[in-house]
């Protein structure tokens, strides 16, 4: 894209609001990002769904899973209703029931999460369109300043009480 910006000093950059420049940006990104999901007919807790599955399948519970996401999510999702959509959908399995808990430490976890082969197929037509969107926003940016700038704010975040580790 090659957008100009108008040059500024270090001085005028450090007295800017940074509330006011990361909520646009949360804005602009998360809204690009919902845009490209929902070409798919997905929201944003579909996605965090289907990759949280894909990488422990078997492993998921919805009671474990929704705790899991709700720090992340902004729109009082109902998450059963997207467990649900992407069952109906044929991308989601659940289980009847296991020995173990999502945590291994004994009892019955009845509803383990598996992703069908048509879940994987859509997860990966959604993370190439999340890519579309991941491209554009790092355009004209060197990975160091990226980086450096993740390591800002979540000190930032972490500075004001919230959570500033990265998901794992």
């Amino acid at each position: 894209m090659g957008v100009t910006l108008q040059e500024y000093t270090r001085e005028e950059l450090a007295a800017q609001p940074v509330g006011a420049w990361t909520g646009m940006a949360s804005r602009l990104v998360v809204g690009a990002l919902r845009a490209q999901l929902a070409v798919e007919g997905l929201t944003q807790p579909h996605w965090w769904t289907l990759n949280h599955v894909a990488g422990k399948p078997g492993f998921w519970t919805r009671a474990a899973l929704v705790e899991r996401l709700a720090r992340w999510d902004d729109a009082r999702t109902d998450f059963d209703a997207v467990f649900d959509d992407l069952v109906a959908r044929g991308w989601l399995t659940e289980d009847a029931g296991s020995t173990e808990d999502a945590e291994g430490t004994g009892g019955a976890a009845a509803g383990r999460m598996t992703l069908t082969e048509e879940g994987e197929a859509g997860r990966l037509r959604a993370r190439e369109r999340n890519a579309v969107v991941h491209r554009r926003v790092h355009e004209g940016i060197d990975p160091e300043e990226y980086a450096t700038t993740v390591d800002v704010l979540r000190r930032m975040v972490a500075n004001m009480g919230g959570d500033g580790n990265l998901p794992s």
